[in-house]
């Protein structure tokens, strides 16, 4: 028998007032920090670039609201040829990432170029991590509910992100995305924003 999809799956897309007013929210902030970020992403380009072999950027696949794929752009932090043997999650000191790779990974500095994704509305700065097409179609013949993080736009940050980081299971981080949706609101974006920039200072949970 053949097992459903996760786009088959999905239910009616998530609905609740405060999502205008999350989305101005994203639009002005993304704005705003993306003038000083292109200076910095600059820079971090021109040392990727001679720290070691390949572009400074790299892009991937990731499913967003509804099953939609888009593509989300970082400063490379691993060798060029880190994914040569498939797709494959980051483990702790893991060899791939380069000497640069590792302080951009630490202070979130890769993300940076994403704040265009969250700009054209593909992400908005707070929602579930979003995963690659083979993980979340893995995930959601795995772990039952899983693909109902589709229901609502990716985030930049998240309550997953900031309350169990890399280290916690798929099953544990849909309980704790089910969470957000469950309590979705100004306040709980607020205390999710101060939580991240706790994490980017101290560079908490970074691999």
């Amino acid at each position: 028998m053949k097992k459903e999809t996760y786009l088959e799956k999905l239910d009616t897309q998530f609905e609740h007032p405060y999502i205008i007013l999350k989305r101005i929210f994203d639009i002005f902030f993304s704005i705003i920090v993306l003038i000083p970020s292109v200076i910095i992403v600059f820079l971090f380009a021109i040392i990727i670039v001679i720290d070691s072999k390949g572009g400074p950027f790299y892009s991937q696949n990731r499913v967003g609201l509804m099953g939609k794929e888009f593509k989300v752009f970082k400063l490379r932090s691993m060798r060029n040829d880190a994914e040569v043997n498939g797709a494959q999650w980051a483990e702790t000191e893991d060899p791939r990432i380069t000497r640069v790779g590792k302080f951009i990974r630490k202070t979130r500095i890769d993300e940076l170029p994403q704040l265009f994704s969250v700009l054209v509305g593909d992400m908005s700065l707070i929602g579930p991590r979003p995963e690659r097409p083979n993980f979340t179609q893995q995930f959601s013949e795995e772990i039952e509910g899983f693909e109902q993080r589709l229901l609502i736009k990716p985030g930049l940050s998240g309550y997953a992100q900031v309350n169990g980081g890399y280290d916690i299971t798929p099953a544990e981080k849909l309980k704790l995305d089910l969470y957000y949706m469950e309590h979705f609101s100004f306040k709980l974006d607020f205390n999710i924003f101060i939580k991240t920039i706790a994490v980017v200072i101290t560079g908490d949970g970074a691999r």
